[in-house]
């Protein structure tokens, strides 16, 4: 499988390409995926951070006048800046669910899409899944004639998603990873494409993994509450020193919304 090189297109089937965005971190793992999705008329989901650098890659990797549409998986500031400047040099139509994308109301859809859509091209459909629960708008993209689903933030290639109070809902996101798992169940789905990290090969062990893993979690932090975390002046914290004590502490605070959003789910 190609590396997962920033700036250097990637070519993953015969109708899908990818590049890496350089903005790896803990949170992005290598960088933002950015795919290219099509030959003659290309769409481009997540087009990434703001940078030229890797918005001239997209362009130079598909021709300007061949990128016919934008799609966004969700707006979170690592997938959906480069939009803007991605338009202005292509002109492409963005498609987004909702109409008010950001809070600063710098990304505007021109088409506002959502569950059971389709996009098709000369040379592909792309079918549209309102997949809430890491953001409220997210998205995933299926690719039907190659049985791939571009996840963006709700499975990754490594490791797993942060669903972080107030924007992620974890009742909102469980049903999501049902609906995964009925997809990759009945072998709609083979193939994931995910918003950072690589390829996942069998999608359906990856969506059971990520289904055990949060109910592991979840019980993880019942048994945090019943052995005294509850009582505490912070539960969020005595639930942090139970469960998250193995991890960096560098990602502490996205494990701090990560507990308020499991505490919000089981106070339901």
């Amino acid at each position: 499988m190609p590396a997962l090189t920033p700036g250097v297109p990637s070519a993953l089937s015969p109708l899908v390409r990818r590049i890496v965005a350089p903005n790896p971190g803990p949170f992005t793992g290598p960088g933002t995926n950015t795919y290219l999705v099509g030959i003659d008329e290309v769409a481009v989901i997540d087009p990434g951070p703001d940078d030229k650098v890797h918005i001239d890659a997209i362009i130079g990797a598909s021709m300007k006048e061949r990128v016919r549409w934008v799609l966004l998986t969700h707006t979170h500031p690592d997938h959906a800046p480069g939009t803007a400047r991605l338009v202005d040099a292509t002109g492409a139509e963005v498609l987004a669910y909702g109409k008010r994308l950001d809070k600063d109301n710098t990304i505007t859809p021109d088409r506002v899409i959502g569950d059971g859509d389709t996009i098709e091209g000369t040379e592909f459909g792309l079918e549209v899944l309102h997949t809430p629960g890491h953001a409220p708008n997210h998205l995933c993209f299926m690719l039907e004639e190659e049985r791939v689903l571009f996840t963006g933030d709700t499975v990754l290639g490594r490791g797993t998603t942060v669903v972080a109070h107030p924007d992620g809902e974890l009742a909102a996101y469980l049903d999501s990873l049902e609906r995964l798992r009925s997809l990759t169940g009945d072998g709609s789905v083979v193939r994931i494409l995910p918003g950072h990290g690589p390829v996942v090969p069998d999608a359906a062990a990856m969506v059971a993994f990520y289904r055990m893993h949060r109910a592991e979690r979840l019980d993880q932090v019942r048994q945090a509450l019943a052995d005294g975390a509850a009582v505490e002046d912070d539960p969020v914290e005595g639930v942090l020193r139970r469960v998250y004590a193995e991890v960096p502490s560098a990602v502490w605070p996205a494990a701090r919304l990560s507990i308020r959003a499991q505490l919000e789910y089981l106070s339901r």
